[in-house]
Formats: structure tokens, sequence, C-alpha cells
């Protein structure tokens, strides 16, 4: 699958204006031989409810928004810690929807610290970028040496079942991904409608869901099981690489049920090798 194009100068975005901030806080730890979640502070309307352990040691949490969708100026912040030797999954139960604006940009930042032996499985449901929407997403993430991670994301250009193809629209997304302060990943991807990226086959090729997901440390052979897997996935443009010991896989799809199906195929082939455990999805994906 053709790169695209990389702007980092244009993923800050225009000032953020004065809309509403939603912010979350999250920290876990081990205690008694599982992850619990021994504290969350919030501001605004993102939080997570009750915590579930349907495989022991591993803490799943979802993150729920609400009101479900941001508009021009407003702001979401979330900021997770993973103490030593934790293991936790976060999902969300509904998308995420970008709403048109003439206003500033809507944000959404993301930081992530795990700690050293410690696991964080971080696997949202797709963002919906709506025309006319004007969006800002960064996702970072900070491990520890012995830290391990799998993420995902999903991003959804407009509403083509319903006409709306991200007219006037655009989206700058940062990706960084460091262990012990050292960079693994630092990706930086702008988006605008009538931008020969998002057409032309050296870019999107017209696809709507672009969808992306990372893991590390990687085996060596990992690589290879993970294309076997994908074998005969139709409709989709597939691409799968390895950099020293970060794996990701890169899928642009006709939309976003298709983009999560390669994923969730994806991480139940690679759950064990990179986190050591078998898949135990989360039960919000079966409602």
């Amino acid at each position: 699958m053709a790169a695209v194009a990389i702007q980092p100068e244009d993923v800050s975005g225009p000032p953020v204006g004065a809309g509403w901030l939603g912010w979350l806080d999250l920290d876990y730890q081990v205690r008694g031989g599982r992850t619990v979640l021994v504290r969350r502070r919030h501001e605004g309307p993102l939080l997570v409810q009750r915590s579930f352990h349907p495989e022991g040691p591993v803490c799943h949490n979802y993150v729920i928004h609400p009101p479900g969708g941001l508009a021009g100026g407003d702001r979401l912040n979330l900021d997770v810690r993973i103490g030593p030797e934790g293991h936790a999954l976060l999902t969300t139960p509904a998308a995420a929807k970008f709403y048109r604006t003439e206003r500033a940009a809507a944000v959404q930042e993301q930081t992530f610290d795990v700690g050293d032996g410690a696991a964080l499985e971080f696997l949202p449901m797709e963002s919906i970028l709506h025309g006319r929407s004007d969006t800002v997403l960064r996702n970072r993430f900070r491990l520890a040496p012995d830290a391990r991670l799998c993420t995902w994301d999903i991003l959804c250009l407009g509403r083509p079942g319903s006409g709306d193809h991200f007219e006037g629209a655009r989206c700058r997304q940062e990706l960084v991904i460091e262990r012990s302060g050292a960079p693994l990943l630092h990706e930086c991807l702008n988006l605008a409608h009538g931008d020969p990226l998002l057409e032309r086959p050296w870019g999107l090729d017209g696809h709507s869901a672009i969808a992306t997901l990372v893991a590390t440390p990687a085996p060596d052979d990992l690589e290879a099981r993970l294309r076997e897997a994908l074998v005969g996935v139709e409709g989709v443009r597939l691409g799968v690489t390895r950099m020293n010991d970060v794996l990701v896989l890169r899928c642009l799809a006709p939309g976003t049920e298709v983009a999560r199906g390669v994923l969730e195929r994806a991480w139940r082939v690679l759950r064990e090798p990179v986190l050591g455990r078998a898949p135990s999805p989360p039960r919000i994906w079966k409602t």
C-alpha cells in the first residue's frame, strides 16, 4: 500500500475555540494478583464505569463519552497510566463523531504511560469525520523498557451511506510511540477534502475507511503469520510492515465494519505472541 503524505507542520491545527472540555485520568496498579483501576478522575462528559476481569488478571474498561460527538472548539483529553506488571484493555462502546463546524478545530488528545513489564491494549471503535468537520487527533504512547502495546485506530471519512463524502472537511492526526524516551514510531497524517491523496491510487484510492494497528514487541515470525491470516480478505488494501520490533498493519477499506473486522482478526492472531494471553474479546464487542 502506498505511503500517505506526511506533513508534521500541520498537525497542531488552528487554535481551539470556546468549546467544552472532557478530561479523564486513569491510574492502574496490580493489587492481589490482578490489575485494578485505583484512581479515576474526570471533568465533563468523559468517564469509565465498572471494571471487568473476564480473564482474571487483566482489567477491561470501556471509555464512555455520553454526548457521542465533538463540534468545533470542543476538546477531549484522556490520560492513562499503567503501573509495573499491570495489564489493561480499553475500548469504547460506540464510534466517536466529529461534527461540522465553522469554529476552531475539535481536538482529541490521548496519552498513555505503560510501566515496566506492563501491557496496554487500546482498541477503540472508529472515529467518524463528518463533512465540514475540522479535527485534530493526537495519540502518544510512552513505554517503559519491557512494556508491551497493541493499539489500533480507524478513521471514517464522512458517512458515504448517508451521502456525506467528507466535503469541506479536514483532519490532522499524529501518532507517537516511544520506548524509554526514544521514538519507535512517529507518524503525521494530513487529510483534506479535495486533496488528490484521497482519490489517487498512490494514496487512499477512494476508500472511506483507514485503519492502522501497531503492536510491540513483535516476534520475528509474526509478520508472516499475520500476512497468512489475512489472505483472502476481499475489498481491502492491506500492508504489513515490521520496523525492528514494531509491527504495523495498515488497511484501506470501503467502510468501517470491514476495517474493524480486519483489525479484530489480526488482534486474535497477535495477542498471544505479543501480550502472552489468548484472545478474550470485550463483551461490548458482541452487543
